[in-house]
């Protein structure tokens, strides 16, 4: 394959600032702009990262990289690295995270059989579903590759298991999408493995790679927490069209989160409606609203918060600093925004 030339630089995702030496961090601007020149190169490492001769594989990544997103991953990884005290930025061990994580959006949108994804048609619906199920496992093969590379055994080893779980969590999930009977530690456990598994493989993989496994440990309890947090408060910003999607999208599906276990836990008659069948267009605004009603919204973001909270006890085993308050921050942060 040929050499591919590098693309001209990206700007920073949306929401940084420029990179500056800060030595206090009030808030998640001011703990971005700490590794704000390395996320502005990722952006560039992640598109050469997929080149492939194959056309088809390019142009389906680039196309969900292009897309945006969040960016959590690589933020986490290069925060991690600044809380440990590490001067080399890990730009494509930072990249490890995002790139696998890319490929599982490509899988669970051909499974899910989505229509958006970050406000645009999935790429499955652009280029077919079989093109970008092999797209996806390109990402995740080529991330494996660099988790050997950057981050040496032990980050491979961890990044297989991780693996191993989001794709249990997968089947799980396939399994209790629609059981309207799934229970709250039946919904945590899919949470654990399909999310929050690789958030704390991302916070922990600058440890790995250095040998500080008290550190490692640390920080993926650390991003274990933010992980569900994150997940918790991406389900109630469902209900309010926060994701990207269109508001209600989960409960237009019949898909189990906790807002909704928690709703029909308060109103029975909620669970007796669904179990008639998919809400129709019409009827969605009404249901949404009849969720809201029960305070599941609330007690949601109270267990996002509880979560948050230990993943940040778990930071007192790191040295004090700008990096170890800017997680702080950052996890924080991850529960109360566009709320």
């Amino acid at each position: 394959m040929e050499p591919v030339a590098r693309p001209p630089r990206r700007d920073a995702p949306a929401g940084l600032i420029a990179g500056a030496r800060l030595t206090r961090i009030d808030g998640p601007a001011d703990a971005l702009a700490l590794v704000a020149p390395e996320l502005a190169e990722a952006e560039d490492i992640l598109h050469e990262l997929v080149a492939s001769d194959v056309a088809e594989v390019p142009a389906i990544a680039r196309y969900l990289v292009d897309a945006g997103g969040k960016r959590l991953r690589p933020a986490l990884t290069a925060l991690a690295r600044v809380a440990l005290g590490i001067e080399e930025p890990m730009v494509r061990l930072m990249c490890t995270g995002e790139l696998l994580h890319l490929g599982s959006l490509l899988h669970d949108d051909v499974v899910d059989e989505g229509d958006l994804r970050r406000g645009k048609p999935t790429a499955h619906r652009l280029y077919g579903a079989p093109v970008a199920v092999l797209t996806g496992d390109f990402c995740l093969a080529r991330s494996i590759l660099l988790a050997a590379e950057e981050g040496g055994f032990r980050a491979v080893t961890e990044l297989g298991r991780t693996v191993t779980r989001m794709a249990e969590g997968e089947v799980l999930q396939l399994k209790r999408a629609h059981d309207l009977a799934t229970d709250v530690d039946g919904y945590l456990d899919v949470v654990d493995r399909k999310s929050a598994a690789l958030i704390a493989w991302c916070a922990a993989a600058p440890a790995w790679a250095t040998g500080d496994d008290e550190a490692a440990e640390a920080l993926a309890v650390f991003g274990r927490g933010v992980g569900r947090a994150f997940q918790l408060t991406d389900d109630v910003l469902d209900f309010q069209g926060g994701t990207g999607k269109r508001g209600g999208a989960d409960l237009r599906e019949r898909k189990v989160t906790l807002p909704l276990i928690f709703a029909m836990e308060r109103d029975r008659t909620l669970r007796n409606r669904l179990e008639q069948g998919a809400p129709a267009e019409e009827e969605l605004p009404l249901l949404v609203e009849r969720v809201r009603a029960t305070g599941a919204l609330d007690r949601t973001l109270a267990v996002a918060r509880g979560y948050v909270s230990e993943a940040l006890g778990a930071l007192d085993a790191l040295p004090s600093g700008v990096g170890r308050d800017a997680l702080a921050v950052l996890g924080r942060y991850l529960v109360e925004r566009s709320l």
